[in-house]
């Protein structure tokens, strides 16, 4: 979506406060290295892009997150690679704790000020080399918090290094977020109605002015 465009549509669903209330919180649902482009999550890192999918079979069954999970458990990452290059280069996969204080804006410049990531990580998967572009992790988180997590590879034929930083909560709460949701929707739903009922009056008002004018 270009400037312009963006530009109208904040300009006009700032007439209704809860409609843009919603359309951010939409756009702040992913963070970090992570996006939601056409209804897809997607992971960035330099120019690679891959499909971003987490599962958590025990307790969501074929559920598909983007990247807060609502449980501790185990947990299944998949990366669906989009560039045919990244099938060529080994592509690692770690999970520190948050300890930024950040939360989702955390980035990889913030995690190059930690002393010792190996101590502060709770998973690292070593490079591997996926031919057939689908990388898959798993991990059992064994308890609530907030992590991190960076997905690191090499450009096919250069020094350049390449990582996407992905701050994630787990254990958040589903009946939160759609409290959260409920209220969003009914704060629309008034802003609505009350500029509707305002532009009734207004042209009520604006017809008695016709008829009494002589």
């Amino acid at each position: 979506m270009n400037r312009n465009v963006r530009a109208t549509l904040i300009s006009r669903l700032g007439l209704y406060p809860g409609l843009l209330l919603i359309v951010l919180c939409a756009k702040a649902a992913a963070h970090g290295g992570v996006m939601i482009e056409e209804d897809r999550c997607i992971i960035k890192f330099g120019f690679y892009k891959a499909h971003f999918t987490v599962y958590q079979p025990l307790t969501s069954r074929d559920q598909e997150f983007c990247e807060d999970l609502p449980d501790p458990g185990p947990t299944v990452f998949v990366l669906g690679y989009l560039h045919e290059s990244l099938r060529q280069v080994p592509v690692d996969f770690r999970i520190i704790r948050d300890i930024t204080g950040l939360g989702r804006f955390a980035k990889w410049s913030d995690l190059e000020q930690i002393e010792n990531l190996e101590n502060h990580s709770v998973f690292y998967q070593a490079p591997l080399l996926r031919p057939e572009g689908v990388l898959m992790v798993e991990h059992a988180f064994d308890e609530s918090g907030d992590y991190i997590g960076i997905v690191t590879a090499r450009h096919p034929s250069n020094d350049n290094i390449y990582r996407a930083v992905f701050p994630f909560r787990v254990g958040s709460h589903r009946f939160f977020y759609a409290i959260v949701a409920l209220m969003l929707i009914g704060l629309a739903l008034a802003q609505y109605r009350f500029r509707v009922f305002n532009i009734l009056i207004e042209g009520i008002r604006n017809g008695s002015k016709r008829f009494s004018d002589p």
